[in-house]
């Protein structure tokens, strides 16, 4: 069966994203400095490198959820179709978490947004019936990733640690059980970046 993926980006005190997430701070207050070391020229070594290919490697489906895709809450009263123009990284189907239904949007580049009202489960389901051998991305945001790990499908989790520290935010281990020991560990001034593999 192939791999179950999820690659964080992670301040040391444990917020995947900074507080007061909107159109203007997709990734909340300063979320963008967890990022810094794949964003643009700014990666430091060739360990941001290699955590970049990890990042970027090719999947064959993803999920996320609603705030991840947008920043539109409750009915779908405008025309979004995601953070990321119109050709997104993924070039593959994405599941998005959602309570209120939405047509499926295509993309260029072979992404089509489809949304799932009836929960992590179900949208899970789906993504590993059309993935492949290419395997389940579980793309973000903190509480789509929470899920993940607390049904226990993610077999690898990468997590790139900022040396950032937030104060507050959205967390992914809040009460979530964490079975999985590290089998990879790469450094740069930017990020300590950890691979972690499911034990058992």
């Amino acid at each position: 069966m192939p791999d179950t993926t999820c690659h964080m980006s992670i301040s040391l005190d444990g917020f995947v994203a900074g507080p007061d997430q909107s159109r203007d701070d997709p990734l909340g207050r300063r979320g963008i400095e967890l990022h810094r070391w794949h964003i643009g020229d700014e990666r430091a070594n060739d360990a941001d490198d290699i955590a970049a290919g990890w990042l970027m490697r090719p999947r064959g489906a993803y999920v996320m959820g609603r705030n991840m895709f947008g920043p539109v809450r409750g009915d779908w009263d405008e025309d979004w179709r995601g953070w990321w123009g119109e050709e997104p990284p993924y070039h593959a189907p994405v599941f998005v978490l959602t309570n209120h239904a939405h047509d499926p949007i295509e993309m260029a580049g072979g992404t089509t947004f489809h949304f799932v009202t009836d929960g992590f489960d179900a949208a899970y389901a789906q993504a590993r019936a059309v993935a492949g051998d290419a395997g389940v991305d579980i793309a973000g945001g903190a509480s789509t990733v929470r899920q993940g790990l607390d049904a226990g499908v993610i077999d690898e989790l990468t997590l790139d640690i900022a040396p950032v520290l937030l104060g507050s935010g959205e967390r992914i281990f809040n009460g979530t059980k964490f079975d999985f020991e590290p089998v990879e560990v790469l450094h740069s001034p930017l990020a300590t970046h950890i691979r972690y593999r499911r034990i058992g």
